[in-house]
């Protein structure tokens, strides 16, 4: 990545975390770098690029909390579910602009196989353990947006309590997802 590129990307970084996903243009990006609007397109060619750009940065860190291949899956599941919740709480709104993303970086699709495949290995059949992994992320994706949105409830609890009931309903996931192993 050039330069000026991950310039562009860090500044649009720090201006997310302090003006919020809505509020993040485009036209304020290039304000802050002192360009036009236009120059960015150089560097991503519309704003949901620059987006995707963001999570496959973000997310590209997540591997370093990811058990080694060999985990167990279950191990394997919880480490992958609970660095990419920590990502998206590192950062406003991260959450929405992780789950919305359109294209995701290599990163993101090994990391998904690598799921797959150990729930496989471990003798989860195959479509279960599709649906498992993507049951398990849409879980992750979900329970953190409505941790952000919140002005009250869940997200008033002190952090603890918010991890012990996330890690909860994962572990409901996961119980389901051994149910289908046999026996």
């Amino acid at each position: 990545m050039g330069q000026r590129r991950t310039e562009v990307l860090q500044a649009a970084i720090e201006l997310l975390d302090e003006v919020g996903l809505d509020a993040l243009t485009m036209r304020l990006l290039a304000s802050r770098l002192g360009v036009r609007a236009s120059a960015l397109y150089r560097h991503y060619p519309s704003k949901q690029a620059l987006l995707d750009a963001i999570v496959t940065h973000l997310v590209s860190p997540a591997d370093d909390v990811v058990p080694p291949s060999d985990a167990p899956w279950d191990e394997l599941l919880r480490g992958v579910a609970s660095g990419v919740r920590e990502v998206m709480l590192a950062h406003r709104d991260g959450a929405r602009l992780i789950s919305g993303f359109h294209h995701p970086g290599d990163e993101a699709v090994t990391t998904f196989r690598r799921l797959i495949a150990a729930l496989i290995a471990a003798g989860v059949p195959a479509g279960t353990a599709t649906v498992a992994v993507d049951t398990a992320l849409a879980y992750v994706n979900g329970y953190t947006i409505e941790e952000q949105a919140r002005k009250t409830g869940v997200d008033s609890w002190p952090r603890e309590r918010r991890d012990r009931a996330f890690h909860d309903g994962l572990e409901l996931i996961i119980a389901g997802a051994r149910g289908t192993l046999p026996s």
